[in-house]
């Protein structure tokens, strides 16, 4: 069985769809490959650790540079629970907080 990205609720979704078309796609980019590779053989620069659980998906487009924070679940699957875009080298405290949260709604 292979690995599933899967999105945490409509307001994950609701951040994904704000993003530029080409971050977007960077997203889908980097999800099929997660699905077609499998998570293991998916590496930086698509993927990075960021604290504890969390790991994040690194989306670049034309109009700059976004985030989807992630967490493993049973059955292979990468849930995705948090959504933003980045203005600085290094990413926000607030965010990785939020996105931690977030987590733990994951079962």
């Amino acid at each position: 069985m292979g690995w599933r990205v899967e999105l945490l609720d409509e307001e994950v979704l609701a951040a994904l769809d704000a993003q530029p078309a080409d971050i977007r796609a960077s997203f889908l980019r980097i999800a099929q490959l997660i699905e077609a590779r499998g998570l293991e053989q998916v590496r930086e620069p698509h993927v990075k650790h960021l604290q504890g659980p969390l790991w994040e998906m690194r989306m670049k487009g034309r109009d700059g540079i976004a985030r989807a924070a992630y967490v493993t679940a049973t059955g292979r699957r990468v849930v995705v629970v948090h959504v933003f875009g980045k203005k600085t080298q290094k990413t926000p405290r607030r965010e990785i907080e939020h996105a931690l949260r977030r987590a733990k709604e994951v079962t």
